[in-house]
């Protein structure tokens, strides 16, 4: 197969394992930084161009985009598309999974745990949204934030006014969530192939920070999920029509509660944690479904 992989820097880690893993099985590999495409929207004949040249010809694209680059990122993953071209997620996927409160609201339809969330636009609801999701401490997301940043922690009634005011000040929109303060700044990120949990890690914050990411100093090790974990991951990818992602949950008292869904996870992670070759399975799964001038992932509307 000739695979593209839409990805900016392919020196990074999970960028260069795709490239190992689909060279050492005998495939054309071509990293294409998104941002350098450009396209022709034409009726009937679509087109992508890269540096000067017409792109053409790829069985499969995988799309490695940046949450900073969403918007466009997206724009050239459905270009592909428009050309017959298999996506290892489509681009319709990527795209509610970015979107935080879109995501909350598909899941939250579709029955999967989550922590109590709220979000609401005039200052003067400040006191009842506290209350919705179970009154401080809570947790305070930015929208567009990423590997942990944009994220609060604050735990006093006082403390959340300040910070919601300070936000709504910037015209920002962010997310109010219970703070689910037995998972101890801990969570579990389950990595999803082909509505399957294939490696499971368990991120542990430093000591004094709520965050588990790694990019914040987070440590990982291998875990064993629950089948309620397993059943919980699976679904929500299903919900968000994503064919390969990392479902991050906390372990609350209630059970398993869904934190984020990842449409481009990192690989270091969870294979240095897992000791399994996860690269690898993603390219045998697009070995597996590829179909030409089909998309795999229709996931539900919404």
């Amino acid at each position: 197969m000739k695979l593209a992989v839409l990805s900016r820097n392919p020196r990074l880690y999970s960028t260069r394992r795709l490239v190992e893993a689909a060279t050492q099985r005998e495939h054309q590999v071509r990293v294409i930084d998104p941002l350098r495409c450009y396209m022709s929207i034409a009726t009937s004949n679509p087109e992508i161009h890269y540096k000067g040249q017409r792109l053409e010809g790829f069985d499969a694209v995988i799309p490695r985009i940046g949450a900073s680059i969403t918007f466009y990122g997206t724009a050239v993953l459905r270009q592909f598309e428009m050309l017959g071209t298999y996506p290892l997620n489509e681009s319709q996927g990527i795209s509610r999974s970015r979107d935080k409160l879109r995501s909350m609201q598909l899941l939250s339809r579709e029955g999967v745990g989550m922590p109590a969330t709220g979000f609401a636009h005039s200052p003067d609801d400040t006191d009842d949204l506290l209350q919705l999701v179970g009154g401080a401490p809570v947790v305070i997301k930015l929208l567009e934030g990423t590997q942990g940043i944009g994220v609060v922690l604050a735990e006093t009634r006082k403390a959340s006014s300040s910070v919601i005011q300070a936000l709504r000040g910037l015209k920002a929109h962010f997310l109010v969530q219970e703070f689910v303060e037995e998972a101890g700044g801990a969570d579990v990120r389950c990595l999803i192939i082909g509505g399957k949990v294939v490696a499971a890690m368990k991120r542990q914050g430093r000591e004094g920070e709520f965050r588990s990411n790694l990019h914040r100093g987070g440590s990982a090790e291998l875990v064993r999920i629950t089948p309620a974990e397993r059943a919980t991951a699976t679904k929500a990818a299903k919900v968000l029509g994503l064919n390969v992602c990392g479902v991050d949950i906390l372990r609350s008292n209630s059970g398993p509660v869904v934190m984020e869904v990842n449409s481009s996870p990192g690989l270091e992670g969870i294979e240095r944690a897992s000791g399994k070759d996860v690269a690898g399975r993603i390219i045998e799964f697009i070995e597996r479904h590829r179909k030409p001038g089909k998309t795999g992932t229709r996931g539900r509307r919404g």
